[in-house]
């Protein structure tokens, strides 16, 4: 599987508070990136797969409202979390 335990430890570590800190939007934010590169990767080789499509459309959607509700309530944190990772609006 792409997506170890170890692997979400890492990104956790790197972008939230700790490793075992799940809960803040950072966290969230990063992981889900994580998710839909990988999901983008896969489309580039299965063009009808419409269930991962529909997948990537909803991950899209949910790291959007993370990244919204860090705008408005914490604009530094907004501005440094999208420049770790190349977000772009």
């Amino acid at each position: 599987m792409y997506l170890t335990a170890e692997k979400k430890q890492e990104i956790f570590g790197k972008y939230g508070k700790s490793n075992t800190d799940t809960g803040t939007s950072e966290g969230q934010i990063a992981l889900f990136s994580y998710r839909i590169n990988h999901l983008t990767e896969h489309l580039k080789l299965n063009k009808k797969d419409y269930s991962t499509e529909r997948a990537l459309v909803i991950l899209v959607g949910k790291r959007r409202r993370l990244l919204n509700y860090l705008k408005d309530t914490d604009i530094s944190r907004y501005r440094a979390i999208i420049k770790d990772l190349g977000i772009r609006k």
